[in-house]
């Protein structure tokens, strides 16, 4: 099984959000000469199951991305479980609160804990709306704050956060966070439900460690082609 740290001559993590899991081994032979990380998210681990983790571990380091937000007891049984599985990475939510941090950092056993601070989904108008104080940047950074504070190794931001963000904790090479960016997309392309979004050689420029692409690879006619073009960007 593939699991250790990002590769850093490929930064390219493909999200494989899709349904069942013949169509994403399918996708994953595809893509993988042309990617660093295979993630599965909620559509797929809910469809294919834990199982797809040790499948795919075999040919890339896997990236379990459930979002954990509960209480620390149940996060640290969950995070167990998805180390236990062989899973690289996985994510929390930073909003759950110091103590339920603690708790996943402590269970890690070998997969790196990302926090997810605000989901690129969401902007300051939709942040305001249900109840957080301040713009997206402030909101990020307060939670991230929160996040390394409780000992987590690795952040998860929109790309217009990653400036401010290294402003503020450092270079991963001088000790700062391991951030993990989703919301790339090519100039000019559509955005989809994501609102706060850069492309990869911007995204990579401004300090992302790893970027995550889903819909512009996978979605299109040609995956394979897709993810070399963008490889061949970050060159």
């Amino acid at each position: 099984m593939t699991r250790g740290p990002l590769s850093l001559d490929n930064p390219i993590c493909v999200a494989l959000d899709l349904p069942d899991a013949g169509a994403i081994e399918g996708m994953a032979v595809k893509v993988e000469d042309h990617v660093g990380v295979f993630k599965i998210g909620l559509t797929a681990f809910a469809g294919a199951g834990p199982g797809l983790v040790s499948e795919l571990g075999a040919r890339r380091p896997v990236f379990v991305d459930l979002k954990l937000h509960d209480i620390p007891a149940q996060v640290s049984g969950a995070v167990a479980a998805i180390a236990a599985g062989g899973a690289s990475y996985t994510t929390i939510h930073a909003s759950g609160g110091s103590d339920m941090i603690r708790a996943a950092v402590e269970a890690a056993d070998g997969v790196t804990i990302l926090s997810v601070t605000v989901l690129t989904s969401l902007d300051s108008a939709q942040l305001q709306r249900i109840g957080f104080s301040g713009n997206a940047q402030s909101t990020v950074l307060r939670l991230a704050e929160e996040a390394l504070q409780a000992g987590s190794p690795g952040l998860v931001c929109s790309p217009l956060e990653i400036t401010s963000l290294r402003t503020e904790f450092g270079a991963r090479e001088a000790g700062g966070p391991l951030l993990v960016v989703p919301g790339i997309r090519s100039q000019g392309a559509a955005r989809d439900d994501q609102r706060r979004t850069l492309s990869a050689r911007e995204a990579v420029d401004a300090g992302a460690d790893m970027i995550v692409v889903g819909r512009p690879i996978t979605a299109a006619e040609d995956p394979a082609g897709a993810a070399r073009g963008m490889q061949e960007e970050l060159r």
